[in-house]
């Protein structure tokens, strides 16, 4: 807590807090990190894996294979949480689920299967784009500005 914080308590609070402080248990921040790399980096090699099946088995070349690769991984881990199996890995590895395009299709599955009592218009539709919305907005928007710099940059050097 910051100073400025700790004035505005009463002695009596700031003697609590420092007790409650004291006895709080350490998160093992290694571990967490160590996990969610490995988590997170299994999550990737296992999308490689699934990308070198394409390229071996299908038509698709190096260009053409992130699409269904991406699907598939979205599928799996739609699959996942619907069986409540993906949040218990989750839970274990924190963060290494969370930041593939794995967590993103978690978070909306979740959002739509808790609001699928409300209908699917108001409850799946509305809530569960309550989260995807602002990062479509954020992806859009980022992208619009890439092309832009890129666009400048191409205009500036002739190429």
């Amino acid at each position: 807590m910051s100073n400025k914080k700790k004035k505005k308590l009463t002695p009596a609070q700031q003697e609590y807090h420092s007790f409650a402080r004291a006895r709080e248990p350490r998160r093992p921040v290694l571990r967490n990190c160590v996990l969610a790399f490995l988590v997170g980096g299994a999550i990737c090699l296992f999308g490689q894996f699934i990308s070198d099946f394409f390229l071996w088995n299908f038509d698709f070349t190096e260009k053409t294979v992130g699409n269904p690769t991406i699907a598939v991984l979205i599928i799996i881990s739609v699959v996942l949480t619907a069986l409540g199996v993906y949040d218990h890995i989750a839970q274990w590895a924190g963060a290494g689920t969370a930041v593939p395009v794995t967590g993103f299709a978690n978070s909306i599955a979740s959002a739509a299967m808790e609001h699928r009592t409300e209908g699917f218009v108001l409850g799946v539709g509305g809530k569960m784009f309550k989260l995807a919305g602002s990062v479509i907005v954020f992806g859009v928007f980022s992208a619009f500005v890439v092309v832009l710099i890129r666009t400048v940059i191409t205009m500036l050097g002739g190429s």
